[in-house]
C-alpha cells in the first residue's frame, strides 16, 4: 500500500493526564477547527480509535508510515515511553532523509505541543520550538463549561491554521521511509492466571 492515508498522527504517552485531555477536549476541537480551515477535513490518526480485532502494533506502525506530520503531545512521560520514542525517532529519520529540520530547510515533520513541565525533558526534547498548551492542560470534562475553554478554542483554531499551512508543504510519500523498531517485547507479558 502506498501514499499517505493520514494527514496528522498524534503521538502521546498513556501515563499522566495527556490521554484524558486528548480524548476529552483536544481531538474533537482540533478536528472541528481543521474542518473550518480546509476541505476535505484533514485526517487524524489516534490509536484510541483503532478498529477492534486489528493487530495494534502493526496498525500503529502502518499509520505512522503513512502520515504526513506527527503531532507530539509532550510531557515528561513522553520521553519515558519506548513506543513514543520509537515514533519520534522514526519521524526524525524521515526528516534527516529529506534534509528537513536543518539549517537549509528548518521546517520539519514533527510538530511538538507542550502539555506539561519541560524542565525534566532530556536535552534532545528541548531543541524544537513547541506550541505551549500548558495553560489549557485540564483533562476533566467540566473544563468545557468554563470561560477558559473559549481561549482554548481560539488556541486550537490558531493551531489548525498553522497545521493546514504545513500540510501543503509536505513532500510526496515514499516507500523507503525509515522506521525505528518499536520496543520488544511489544506487549507486556500477561500476568499468570490464578490457580483454583
Amino acid at each position: 500500500m502506498s501514499d499517505y492515508k493520514f494527514d496528522l498522527f498524534i503521538s502521546y504517552p498513556r501515563r499522566g493526564n495527556v490521554q484524558e485531555w486528548l480524548m476529552n477536549h483536544f481531538l474533537r476541537k482540533l478536528r472541528d477547527c481543521l474542518a473550518d480551515q480546509f476541505a476535505p477535513t484533514p485526517k487524524i490518526y489516534v490509536d484510541k480509535e483503532m478498529p477492534r480485532a486489528v493487530e495494534w502494533p502493526a496498525s500503529l506502525r502502518h499509520a505512522l508510515w503513512h502520515s504526513k506530520i506527527m503531532i507530539q503531545l509532550l510531557s515528561p512521560q513522553y520521553f519515558a515511553s519506548k513506543w513514543c520514542l520509537a515514533e519520534w525517532y522514526s519521524m526524525l529519520e524521515r526528516e534527516r532523509m529529506l534534509g528537513l529540520a536543518s539549517p537549509e530547510k528548518p521546517q520539519g515533520l514533527i510538530y511538538p505541543i507542550l502539555f506539561s513541565d519541560s524542565d525534566n525533558f532530556p536535552p534532545e526534547g528541548k531543541t524544537r520550538a513547541w506550541w505551549s498548551f500548558k495553560d489549557f492542560a485540564y483533562p476533566d470534562p467540566a473544563y468545557q463549561q468554563t470561560h477558559e475553554f473559549v481561549r482554548f478554542h481560539r488556541e486550537v483554531n490558531d493551531l489548525a491554521v498553522d497545521l493546514v499551512a504545513l500540510l501543503q508543504q509536505v513532500p510526496p510519500w515514499r516507500p523507503d521511509w525509515p522506521e525505528v523498531d518499536p520496543p520488544d517485547p511489544v506487549l507486556p507479558p500477561s500476568p499468570p492466571m490464578p490457580r483454583f
